[in-house]
């Protein structure tokens, strides 16, 4: 399904992945992501980048469950990889804190036994959208 419809926005990163909004509200979400064989690392299993990403979605998507009319920019993100990260994969993510302009969350990956595999802990930074004629790579930070 495009990400509009999901994410309320076109990310065709998220996309390609495949991942899936499962829940996005009062400042928690919850993705899956089932990972494909060209998704997966020497070892075969879901390569860290992949993992990666769907913490950065989770954790921008709780973010944004609090305003879902307001972007968000990844400013930092600290990542632990606990285990391999095998099978059907859920993402949950926490806002924990946040001001006028900045998010602070947490995400949680867990595999399809319910262990957790990875955690991450992420700075956002709230932006306007642009309108709909501005270029189509421009980002507001201002």
């Amino acid at each position: 399904m495009p990400t509009p419809k999901l994410f309320g926005v076109e990310i065709p990163f998220v996309d390609h992945l495949g991942f899936e909004l499962v829940r996005m509200e009062g400042g928690g979400s919850e993705l899956t992501y089932l990972p494909k064989h060209e998704h997966m690392n020497s070892f075969l299993v879901t390569h860290g980048g992949a993992i990666m990403t769907l913490m950065d979605v989770t954790m921008a998507t709780a973010a944004r469950s609090v305003e879902t009319e307001t972007g968000v920019v990844t400013i930092e993100m600290k990542t632990t990889f606990m285990q391999p990260c095998t099978g059907l994969l859920t993402g949950r993510g926490r806002l924990m804190h946040r001001t006028k302009t900045m998010a602070f969350t947490e995400a949680t990956i867990y595999d399809a036994q319910g262990r957790a595999c990875a955690h991450s802990t992420g700075t956002f930074k709230y932006v306007k959208r642009q309108a709909p004629t501005a270029p189509a790579n421009t980002i507001s930070t201002d």
